[in-house]
């Protein structure tokens, strides 16, 4: 409960008063303000009395500490307001964060592991199990994506806790746990290759929060801004992807044959965009998180400035999304106005 309690502290955003001090220059690239639209965009939702959206507020900073996103390919666009009790209970949202979550018996509160709905469809089973019921998801910022998750089996569950999940380093406040208790906290890649097909991400995601079940603002901005980006990327010469990711794998090696989606030099861009639960700010919607895979490259073929960070935006309206596409995803710029805070692929957490 202690370690708990200072951890929550630990993840407030912390404001100096008083105190004259220096800002750091932000270590990535920046943009005071969202390019104007130069395409007609869907118009901004008005929205009734108690359901404003916050303009006042400094969203700098107001993103929650965490480790790692799991996103969770459900194939639906909302949920219930707690997503661990759609389907009766009956979830891998449920499944994982009796593991991870509060009072789990892998939980850290040092190392937070979100857990999201999200609604990109599973991979189809293995052909050669073609009766297995299966769940993916994606592990961002890790940018991989495991394919089979066997419904059947909570094993798998844990495999991918103890195997992907878990800190490979401990935080230091856990240096008074016993050794057992230290040991059960770290990440054990043995358990890695009890889950075939993990395959890297090697395009951008796109995540809105369009959680209807927990807040309207989110559920009408999210379709809104989800179908806003999947017209303006292709605009931009960026592909959609589609439909659930096609794993193949060896079933001899269990080897991954994985090569014709990656992002190398010069490479064409290719995007997913798709619809997320509760990530926190309702009032600050629209809210988006971009990833960009850690291999991306700009037109020219040099390393994007964003390549592995995940990065958070509030109060997007569908006329910033050509401006966000043009400046974060192809040229690799923060847009200042809009961050909430970001994320690297080895946890720092970003703030302006």
């Amino acid at each position: 409960m202690i370690l708990q309690r200072l951890a929550q502290v630990c993840a407030r955003p912390i404001t100096l008063r008083g105190f004259a001090t220096k800002a750091k220059p932000p270590s990535f690239p920046t943009t005071p303000t969202c390019p104007s639209p130069t395409c007609p965009c869907a118009p901004t939702p008005e929205f009734p009395e108690g359901f404003e959206i916050d303009h006042k507020t400094n969203i700098n900073g107001l993103i929650s500490n965490y480790a790692q996103h799991v996103l969770i390919c459900t194939g639906k666009d909302d949920w219930p307001s707690r997503i661990e009790d759609d389907n009766s209970g009956d979830n891998l949202a449920a499944d994982l964060r009796e593991l991870v979550g509060r009072g789990g018996k892998f939980n850290d509160p040092f190392h937070n592991i979100s857990v999201l709905n999200s609604s990109f469809p599973s991979s189809p089973g293995p052909k050669s199990r073609p009766e297995l019921q299966t769940t993916s998801v994606y592990l961002l910022p890790s940018f991989k994506y495991v394919p089979w998750l066997p419904r059947v089996s909570f094993d798998s569950v844990e495999a991918l806790v103890r195997g992907f999940l878990l800190p490979e380093k401990l935080h230091p406040m856990h240096d008074g746990l016993s050794p057992i208790h230290r040991d059960r906290l770290l990440r054990k890649p043995g358990y890695q290759g009890l889950l075939y097909g993990v395959k890297d991400v090697n395009e951008v995601v796109v995540l809105v929060c369009g959680h209807g079940g927990r807040d309207q603002r989110c559920g009408v901005y999210g379709p809104l801004l989800r179908g806003e980006f999947e017209k303006r990327l292709p605009e931009k010469g960026i592909e959609v992807a589609s439909g659930p990711v096609e794993v193949e794998v060896d079933e001899t090696t269990k080897a991954l044959e994985d090569g014709a989606d990656k992002n190398d030099e010069g490479a064409k861009i290719s995007a997913r965009v798709g619809l997320i639960s509760h990530i926190g700010g309702h009032k600050f919607a629209g809210n988006v998180i971009i990833y960009i895979p850690p291999n991306q490259t700009t037109k020219d073929g040099t390393r994007h400035p964003l390549a592995g960070h995940g990065i958070w935006y509030g109060r997007v309206e569908p006329r910033h999304v050509e401006g966000v596409v043009e400046e974060t995803i192809l040229q690799g710029r923060v847009v200042e106005e809009l961050f909430r805070g970001g994320i690297t692929q080895d946890g720092e957490i970003l703030r302006l």
